[in-house]
């Protein structure tokens, strides 16, 4: 199939038309983007020096730090210069490119952290083989699998978005390339990319929250036949932090995706 586009750019409207919320804006998210790229950085590093932190719970969350800077990277800076410079417009592969890290490395984090909920079962209701079956090899394939099956995921569709012919306006309302409306903009049918897409989600969010549940239930089933008070206290923070981002996470995926 050929790409038969007039277009060489997209202009991204953003959030506001005002120079000086524009203004603020910058401001307030270029502090929030750069605690963000410190705070995960601090979190990597420590992770790396400090002998204490090697077990695979830290290994998860290193990678998952990673990510999140990356995910960051590919949104964020190209959006803090719109906002300073009010020049919205963006290439048609840079916005193709954005759109498809944007989507791998979001799936991937999904990935992780149904990864990071079932190592949290590991530890907690199988105590005493978890440093046998969390090895360092288990470990490394489960994050490359978290990465393979994002790709398969999220490349199709991607890839059919690429390929259709936008022929105008080459107005993208929004803050970033984002499907649905790359997808307004094309003069072809994109009915089966919307299916592949929803199809994709529904994948990725059910199957990494379902990881999540059934490992939390376990985890909780777990800690309620702990005896002793003491036992149950010092089982409950090894999985009470992660269960904030669990809650934000999904709770933004299934309203974008209305499911």
């Amino acid at each position: 199939m050929k790409n038969q586009s007039t277009m060489v750019e997209f202009i991204i409207l953003g959030l506001s038309n005002s120079r000086r919320l524009n203004t603020a804006l910058f401001a307030v998210l270029l502090v929030i983007f750069l605690l963000t790229i410190m705070g995960n950085i601090t979190v990597v590093s420590l992770s790396l020096v400090d002998h204490c932190l090697q077990s695979p719970m830290y290994f998860f969350l290193r990678n998952f730090s990673l990510l999140e800077i990356c995910f960051s990277l590919a949104i964020m800076p190209r959006f803090l210069y719109s906002l300073l410079t009010e020049r919205k417009s963006i290439s048609l592969p840079g916005c193709f490119l954005q759109l498809l890290l944007f989507f791998l490395l979001g799936t991937c984090i999904f990935f992780h952290v149904g990864m990071m909920s079932f190592d949290r079962y590991m530890a907690i209701c199988h105590p005493l083989r978890y440093g046998t079956i969390m090895n360092g090899r288990v470990c490394f394939q489960l994050v490359l699998g978290c990465w393979v099956m994002s790709f398969l995921l999220c490349f199709p569709p991607t890839f059919m978005v690429v390929l259709l012919p936008f022929c105008g306006p080459n107005v993208i309302n929004h803050f970033y390339c984002d499907t649905a409306p790359l997808l307004q903009l094309s003069c072809r049918d994109t009915g089966h990319i919307e299916v592949m897409i929803l199809v994709s989600a529904t994948v990725i969010l059910l199957g990494t929250l379902t990881v999540t549940i059934i490992s939390y239930g376990c985890i909780i089933s777990t800690i309620m036949r702990i005896p002793s008070t003491t036992g149950r206290k010092t089982s409950s923070p090894k999985f009470n932090g992660l269960k904030p981002l669990v809650i934000v996470l999904f709770r933004a995926a299934f309203h974008r995706y209305h499911l």
